[in-house]
């Protein structure tokens, strides 16, 4: 388990000895969470503070060859552009995931409902990652899973996903850089006085790079042996360079996140869906005899 540091395992130590517990949890969330046989145990946070020194992509292939070039980059491309950025966009999620889930096992939870991942400048340089949601553990088990599950889920999407024969198992991300030369083609398309017209250069960036945060996305699902995604966001960030091989060009850089939570069936199958419309009762008298056929008596 991720080491905890000492002002968090304070903060343990204080909640555990309280007798009380705290959460992020709404008034509804707390009901359905409680609906499906799960309390909360107390709030937990992982943070991570992580200094971003070298990026990679120091040249630019598509430079040498004098046309555009779109280059994407994941985790196994490490030695790639960007791949040691990405490597640590990875790192610095994947402690503060640990550390929530590690404050989770500490509190007696069985898993993290309703996490929220946020990454904020640090004023004195880097960048901070945290990872805030409630511990809840099942009421009247015995068994305890031996790694807490982490999920996105709201309390009410947790309890739909119980109700329906489905566990979280982690909150899983696809993360992906790319980056392109800007061509003749592309300045070109992209001039005030070019048109209307699409920028093919830059929809190949965009799909490529989203393309493969897709991917990594799926490997991670597949790495923690889970079913299928449920997917909260694909967040796509595109910012632009100075080109370090040739002067006066620019690059492009894509940047694709994509967020979500694995999720496993704990029955043999899910619970069949609900068959045929449901059935509505009219609160006015008159047609309720309408359709039973019988005759309406008015009264003067």
């Amino acid at each position: 388990m991720e080491q905890l540091p000492e002002a968090a395992r304070a903060r343990m130590a204080e909640i555990r000895s309280s007798g009380t517990w705290g959460s992020a949890l709404t008034t509804n969330e707390f009901a359905a969470v409680r609906a499906v046989g799960f309390e909360p145990v107390g709030q937990v946070l992982g943070s991570c503070v992580y200094h971003l020194g070298y990026a990679g992509a120091y040249n630019c292939p598509g430079a040498w060859i004098g046309a555009g070039y779109t280059q994407t980059t994941t985790s196994r491309g490490y030695y790639a552009a960007y791949g040691q950025m990405v490597q640590s966009l990875y790192d610095a999620r994947r402690r503060a995931l640990e550390r929530m889930s590690t404050e989770c096992g500490l509190l007696g939870g069985d898993g993290v409902v309703g996490v929220r991942l946020a990454i904020r400048r640090f004023p004195a340089g880097g960048i901070e990652f945290t990872a805030i949601g409630t511990a809840v553990r099942a009421a009247g088990s015995r068994v305890r899973p031996r790694h807490p599950f982490t999920s996105h889920v709201t309390g009410q999407e947790f309890a739909k996903l119980v109700l329906n024969g489905w566990i979280p198992v982690s909150l899983v991300l696809g993360i992906a850089i790319g980056t392109r030369h800007d061509d003749w083609w592309t300045r070109m398309s992209s001039r005030r006085w070019a048109g209307n017209l699409e920028v093919a250069g830059y929809t190949d960036l965009v799909n490529r790079t989203r393309h493969e945060s897709r991917a990594e996305l799926k490997r991670h699902v597949q790495a923690a042996h889970a079913d299928g995604v449920v997917v909260s966001s694909i967040d796509l960030e595109i910012r632009e360079r100075e080109c370090p091989v040739t002067d006066g060009q620019r690059d492009h850089i894509c940047e694709s996140t994509a967020i979500g939570t694995a999720i496993a069936a704990f029955k043999s199958s899910a619970q069949p869906p609900r068959a045929g419309a449901l059935a509505i009762m009219s609160l006015d008298p008159e047609r309720r005899a309408a359709a039973r056929g019988e005759t309406s008596l008015r009264y003067l």
